[in-house]
Parts: structure tokens; sequence; C-alpha cells
């Protein structure tokens, strides 16, 4: 399963995606956690720390080696430098999983140990002032978006994203890739105009939205969201003493969160589960080519000098059950 944590700054989506990964983490369930904010705190909020979390690989320096290992045999490509960041997969196409091991996951990912079991944490790699004037965080992002595109995952394994704050996750099409998008918002306009945004953006293209309000102080905060957003609010938390002490580098065993907080975390996860019934992977493979091809047309073709077009193979659709070429 493939969840996505938006929201706008200091919303404390880092936050409450880190929670629900130490949740899925102590039920067993196999994780992957992405941190693909320009603010690159996943990590930090997981109990890594400082000196490990900017020892972190970045998937975006890690990119030809990317696009290297997903081209695989698949004779739509011609060349590795020809694949962008939305670049489907197809015949031929080696693809990821979440119970593995592969090029990408020991170039990218690194194994954080958690109070039950354990997660791999990628991330796209910090803004760096080398950036400045000349690159923009999207390229960075654009290694997850690959990924994504080339990734099958089943139900009872999970992807979960902390995406870029505010409407720069539409910036490409990858707010499209998930069988979940969980909105954290705070009660305030700000909050709700964020949510106003991403409602109007998701809708066009079936994106499932749930919002979870955060920062929520009383009654009064919580009729105003509940006002606002509708049925889409799925469940509120409140302030944590277990998160702030977590935030102070004195975390306590994740047995001793909050109670409510838990039960809004297993509210999380039985959305999400809830999420697999819908799940349409014809119309998931059609929304990736139609990124593709608006990318080809508006600026990748021009970039590798090449007809991105001709790399979507129309007798492809992303399945679980594909079988993925062995590297030679």
């Amino acid at each position: 399963m493939k969840i996505a944590f938006v929201g706008k700054g200091g919303s404390g989506k880092t936050t409450l995606s880190s929670l629900f990964i130490r949740h899925l983490a102590a039920s067993r369930i196999p994780v992957i956690a992405v941190d693909a904010d320009i603010n690159q705190h996943l990590g930090a909020a997981l109990g890594v720390d400082e000196e490990a979390a900017a020892a972190l690989p970045a998937m975006g320096a890690h990119l030809p080696l990317i696009k290297d290992y997903l081209r695989g045999s698949n004779p739509r490509l011609t060349s590795a430098e020809t694949m962008i960041k939305t670049t489907p997969p197809g015949e031929g196409s080696r693809l990821l999983r979440v119970c593995e091991d592969n090029p990408v996951y020991d170039a990218c990912a690194r194994t954080v140990p958690l109070d039950d079991g354990s997660v791999r944490l990628m991330a796209t790699g910090p803004f760096t002032e080398s950036d400045l004037g000349v690159a923009c965080y999207h390229s960075k992002v654009g290694a997850v978006e690959l990924c994504l595109n080339h990734l099958v995952d089943g139900r009872t394994e999970y992807v979960v994203v902390d995406m870029t704050a505010g409407s720069d996750s539409f910036a490409s099409g990858m707010f499209t890739r998930f069988d979940m998008t969980f909105l954290v918002a705070e009660p305030t306009r700000k909050g709700i105009g964020v949510y106003r945004q991403y409602k109007e953006y998701a809708r066009d293209f079936g994106v499932p939205l749930k919002v979870v309000g955060n920062k929520i102080q009383g009654p009064d905060d919580l009729a105003y969201l509940r006002s606002e957003v509708g049925d889409d609010l799925l469940v509120t938390v409140g302030h944590s003493d277990w998160v702030r002490a977590m935030e102070k580098g004195r975390p306590a065993p994740f047995t001793q969160l909050e109670e409510t907080n838990r039960r809004a975390l297993a509210a999380l996860h039985g959305a999400a589960d809830a999420s697999y019934e819908r799940r349409d992977w014809e119309r998931y493979t059609r929304q990736m080519v139609h990124f593709h091809l608006k990318n080809a047309e508006s600026w990748g073709n021009a970039k590798t000098g090449a007809d991105l077009a001709a790399q979507v193979d129309p007798a492809f659709v992303l399945l679980e059950e594909v079988a993925t070429p062995q590297p030679a």
C-alpha cells in the first residue's frame, strides 16, 4: 500500500507520518519510509540521531543507478539517460517490491531500528547550496516518483511518503501514485485553504483523500474543522507528551503513546487498508502514462533529445503479479 502524508508547512505531517510508520512497524508490517519533503526531518522523527540522519544517502544523487536498474531490458528505453521522472515501466523493466533486496535499496535505503521491528528509510536528500539558482527541489523528488512508478506492492506491505509541503505536492503526477492520501490540517484558515486546494486537484484524478485534524485544543476547533471538511475528516489528534519527549531526544517506548492517539493511528491504518478494495491498476497505469506524455511534451523531449512518447508500452499494465526480470 502506498500512503502519502501532505499538508501545509508546520501542520505536523512529518510527526503524524512518523507515528503511523511506528504503528505499522509495531504491527510487524513491512514498511519503507520515504522523506520527500524539502525539509528532511522524517529520520529525526523516527529517532535517527543527527549524525546518522546527515549520512543518509540522497536518492537524487543515485538517480543514474536507479534509472539503469529499472530500465532492465525494456527495448523502448534506448538508454538510461533518456529516462525522466515519469517514465513508465514496460515489458522488460525491472520492478521494485517492498520485501526484497536490490541495488536501489542497497544504495538509497538504510534500516532504522524501532521499538518493535525496523523500517527501511529512504530520503530524497536536502536542497543544497550548489542547487541554488540552477535546480529545483522537484528534480530530487523525481527519483521517488520513478521508484513509485516501478513499485509493485501488496496489501500487507506499506510505503509511506512524507511529501513536500503545500501545493508543491502537485508539481508532478506523483500525487496520483498513492492508495490513500492523509492531509494533516490545523483548524485554521490556512490549513483549510490547503485542504480545499488539494481536494480540488485530487478530485479530477480520483485520489482518495482523508483529513487528519491536528493541534485540536478544544470543541471549538473540532467543530470548525468538521464544518469545513465534512465527511473527509477521518480522525483528530491532540497534544502528546510522548511526542514532546521524543522531540527532546528522550523517547519513551512506543507502547506508552497515549491511548487516544493510538486509536487515531489504528483508524488511519483501517482507512488505508480499506482502500485496497478500490485499487484499479489499469487506471493507475493510465494516469502514469498521462503525466509522462505531458512531461515529455512540455520539457522532456527537448531535454533528452528523444521522443519520450515512444517509451510507452501500450500493452503493459502494472499489476501485483507482474514478474520482475532478474539482474544479469
